[in-house]
């Protein structure tokens, strides 16, 4: 290693004519297991072009050595010279023992531009040669994962899991808990994610150990990782909104909405956060909290359709019509204008008596809602009280269709 500081310092300093000098001496003068470790060393840090100099030397020396190939052709891969790479690993020889390795780079590189069917030949020729290989197995693993073929990827990385020494780079444990959850298979996947913590508390392990409680409905286990999470790393965003659905499905609304607020203290800017505090504010009855989370919300994108049209249900169930009509001119004002809030604006000044405007926003509100029957029986009624009795039965005609079971409209139209 101590041949090695001065190439370290030179990278480190971003020195490339040092860096020159020092590695054409040093193919000069250098043993070829010394240049072999050098080349590795070289594209450690990211010196590509340098760590190819380096086997390109070795394999003028060594031109049968399939190795070289091999390494080589991995390098021109990372640094987008593919031909060159393809034309290199063709030529490593059947017969040598290196072919199955070969065989796996060629894998990677067809399935990286997404030919998983050639891909996955090129792993099954180097598993018909070498059966029993981890690394193989390994790799035939992830491009089932990949592919959505998660069954299979799970049995085979449950058959090497007696094998996990042979694979150190990997925690199988964790692999399977996240072949698992992509399926869906969450209840499987738990045990996995439990034997991952056991071996190390990181912060997104323990967030989608948490989904995954979350999704069987092991809502206090799940309280008890997104904790766990919040505790190591309170800026993980996504584990205070988690946390707060974990208590309102428990119907915990109060604990519910500190973990929704917490979450807007570290990130002011996420409107989910904003929306979500709102409905949890109105579950517990309080108007004016859930009236400035939406609002708020709003603010952040005012064509946030979801907390709009939860605002507008607010106001027109609370009767506040002018702050409803005042909502809408603000957003008309800024050029988003949307059809679902014209029922509730309709209803809004009829209530506050300005017929004019009320009747113009219900046949607005007409057009795109002759599927809602609770709006259509405002609308017959409204027409009634303003003398429109042709309208009104139009309109009673769509609701017998839509309730013919409810005898109130036969005796309207009689």
């Amino acid at each position: 290693m101590e041949k090695m500081m001065p190439f370290i310092r030179a990278m480190e300093e971003g020195d490339l004519e040092k860096l020159g000098e020092l590695l054409e001496a040093f193919l000069l003068e250098g043993n070829p297991d010394e240049q072999y470790e050098l080349a590795d060393l070289l594209a450690q840090y990211g010196f590509l072009q340098q760590a190819v100099h380096v086997l390109e030397h070795l394999h003028y020396l060594f031109p049968e050595e399939n190795q070289l190939k091999i390494d080589q052709a991995q390098l021109y891969l990372e640094m987008d010279k593919e031909d060159a790479a393809l034309e290199l690993l063709t030529k490593v020889d059947k017969s040598s023992e290196a072919y199955p390795q070969a065989l796996l780079t060629l894998a990677d590189y067809y399935q990286m531009i997404g030919l998983y069917e050639v891909a996955e030949q090129k792993i099954n020729e180097a598993i018909g040669i070498m059966p029993n290989e981890p690394l193989l197995l390994y790799a035939k693993g992830e491009l089932l994962f990949e592919t959505g073929r998660y069954l299979e990827a799970a049995r085979i990385m449950e058959d090497l899991i007696p094998q996990q020494d042979a694979i150190p780079a990997v925690d199988l444990s964790l692999k399977l808990a996240e072949i698992y959850s992509a399926g869906a298979a969450y209840e499987e996947a738990i045990p996995y994610y439990a034997e991952a913590l056991e071996k190390e508390v990181a912060p997104d392990i323990l967030f989608h150990a948490a989904y995954a409680s979350f999704q069987v409905q092991h809502y206090e286990t799940a309280i008890k990782h997104l904790e766990s999470l919040l505790e190591i790393d309170p800026d993980y965003f996504s584990g205070y909104m988690l946390l707060a659905e974990t208590y309102a499905m428990l119907e915990k609304n109060e604990e519910a909405l500190k973990a929704i607020t917490d979450g807007i203290a570290r990130d002011e800017f996420e409107k989910e956060y904003y929306l979500f505090a709102g409905k949890i504010a109105l579950k517990l009855g309080r108007v004016k909290e859930a009236e400035s989370f939406l609002r708020e919300a709003i603010v952040l994108d005012p064509e946030y359709m979801d907390a709009i049209f939860i605002l507008s249900s607010l106001f027109s169930t609370e009767e506040m019509d002018e702050e409803l009509i005042e909502l809408y001119e603000t957003l008309k004002e800024q050029h988003f204008e949307w059809s679902s809030m014209y029922p509730f604006i309709a209803k809004s000044y009829e209530r506050l008596e300005l017929y004019d405007e009320a009747y113009a926003f219900y046949k607005l509100a007409y057009n795109e809602h002759k599927e809602d029957a609770a709006f259509l029986e405002n609308y017959v009624y409204f027409l009634l009280e303003e003398g429109k009795r042709d309208e009104a039965m139009e309109v009673v005609a769509i609701l017998q269709k839509l309730q013919p079971e409810n005898s109130t409209w036969l005796d309207l139209v009689e």
